[in-house]
């Protein structure tokens, strides 16, 4: 088996990171406002210029892959908490409301 290059240079090639899983991760269940498919779509370019060897615009993708993904986990997040956080307070105002509804009374004796 014949190499060609140096050792070197496919050490670098494997040292940038594309972030794909995460990128699925963030698509599959934390896809705020399609961010999760956009941090998907440039981990793929970043994982395409890799393969190409072409470093700068693999690094360049990664980092926008990285961005998106940031993005999207923690607006996902956020989200979240604010759902749990109405969802609270819609029941804390469900109870007061039943709380404070007279009783009625079987056929209006008693």
């Amino acid at each position: 088996m014949a190499r060609t290059g140096s050792g070197s240079e496919s050490t670098v090639a494997g040292s940038v990171r594309d972030y794909l899983i995460w990128s699925i991760f963030n698509l599959t269940y934390m896809n705020f406002c399609c961010f999760g498919l956009v941090a998907l779509v440039f981990s793929v370019k970043s994982r395409d210029r890799k393969v190409m060897e072409d470093l700068e615009g693999a690094r360049y993708f990664a980092a926008k892959a990285r961005i998106f993904n940031i993005a999207t986990a923690v607006l996902s997040v956020i989200i979240f908490l604010v759902f749990i956080a109405l969802l609270a307070a819609g029941m804390f105002q469900m109870a007061k409301t039943v709380q404070l509804q007279p009783k009625y009374k079987l056929f209006g004796r008693g």
